[in-house]
């Protein structure tokens, strides 16, 4: 038996317009990502030469106004382009889902003045965008969060740490959560704060066991003035903006995972078709054969709920349920298909010299991020059977 190319995936797309855009995609992947993305993740070294090649080639803005250089993409098509990037690298996959985070804030609750200033640089100008929620001692309790935001004239000034932040230290904005009010979610604004902004600064990056070359850094507000006008939304309203762009970004991790998980499967069998043992290819043995079955079924099941999810969010439907779904399936997957894909190619997966062990480490931070997957269950199960009676 000859081993197997990858086949790409066969997606649902709605439009012959998104079929062109899942091409272009592919291609990028193909001769500008996919060829570095080992060499430049052992080395730590961050591709912001692939963010812009992807926003001139339109691809940073994808489920944004057109009006303002965005793609006018739906969800549906948006996280396939996701899953694909991932596929290639996750730490460009997972960079244009947070930029998308960084910029939902302005696009959904900015004022016309404020969307038609910022927003075409953010989405379609060369930018890169981060998002600041989480801090030290505030991840999965957000409405905790301790950075202040103080009335100073006609602006405001804002000093505090935020943490585990992707971009941390490269982005261009930030969209920042502060407290500007009293304790609790209701006295959290959102703000847009400029990279150079006096008084900003960056942590060194974390030293993480995958995604070394996505930057991930704590943030320092050191009393940074930020005029009104890049206040986002009502006093007080930043803890509903986070949320609803926690319920968007989700989806992103989701399609994110389904792509590293896609990866690991087509190397599982190219490996599994090609190497021989006992005089045949070990593709032939049950065991394993079981095992590559149970990995593409658990794949397209991720993929299935994540589009679910997504077709609700174009339809304008509530999709918070399904979205937490998502992300705990999804990135569980992940994990087990790469582990198991690491099993399949046995002491060769635990190499280097093989993808499957760096897909492997870099999956387990899909279950960590925008909400743990305990938290994604919490999620669930308030809306199954209302909130805690505590």
């Amino acid at each position: 038996m000859p081993d197997r190319a990858p086949q790409p995936v066969d997606r649902p797309l709605p439009t012959d317009e998104a079929r062109d855009l899942i091409s272009l995609v592919r291609d990028i992947a193909r001769r500008e990502i996919a060829p570095k993305a080992a060499e430049e993740e052992d080395a730590g070294h961050f591709p912001r030469d692939v963010f812009r090649l992807l926003s001139e080639s339109g691809l940073l803005g994808l489920p944004y106004d057109s009006e303002y250089g965005g793609g006018d993409q739906p969800y549906e098509v948006y996280l396939q382009v996701l899953e694909e990037l991932a596929a290639a690298r996750l730490t460009v996959g997972l960079g244009v889902s947070v930029h998308s985070l960084s910029c939902h804030a302005l696009a959904n609750y900015g004022t016309k003045e404020q969307q038609v200033e910022h927003l075409p640089a953010m989405i379609g100008g060369g930018l890169l965008g981060a998002y600041c929620l989480s801090e030290p001692s505030s991840g999965s309790d957000a409405a905790s969060l301790r950075t202040k935001a103080v009335r100073d004239g006609e602006g405001w000034v804002i000093t505090g740490t935020k943490a585990w932040i992707t971009h941390g230290g490269v982005a261009d904005f930030y969209t920042v959560l502060a407290r500007s009010g009293g304790e609790g979610a209701r006295g959290i604004t959102a703000f847009l704060v400029p990279g150079d902004a006096e008084g900003l600064s960056a942590a060194p990056p974390e030293k993480k066991m995958g995604m070394k070359g996505s930057p991930t850094a704590q943030v320092h507000f050191d009393g940074v003035r930020v005029d009104d006008d890049r206040r986002i939304g009502d006093e007080g309203q930043g803890f509903a903006i986070a949320l609803s762009a926690l319920d968007s970004g989700r989806l992103g991790i989701a399609a994110c995972a389904i792509g590293v998980a896609q990866a690991a499967l087509d190397e599982a069998v190219a490996y599994a078709t090609g190497r021989e043992q006992f005089g045949r290819p070990i593709s032939d043995f049950q065991g394993l054969r079981f095992m590559l079955a149970d990995m593409a079924t658990q794949i397209e099941a991720g993929r299935a709920l994540y589009l679910a999810a997504a077709r609700l969010r174009d339809a304008g439907r509530p999709f918070s349920k399904q979205a937490a779904m998502a992300k705990l399936l999804c990135t569980d997957t992940a994990m087990r298909v790469t582990t198991d894909a690491v099993q399949v190619l046995g002491g060769y997966g635990y190499t280097a010299d093989f993808s499957v062990e760096r897909y492997m480490r870099e999956a387990k931070v899909l279950q960590i991020v925008e909400g743990t997957n305990q938290i994604q269950r919490m999620v669930i199960a308030r809306h199954l059977a209302g909130p805690d009676s505590r």
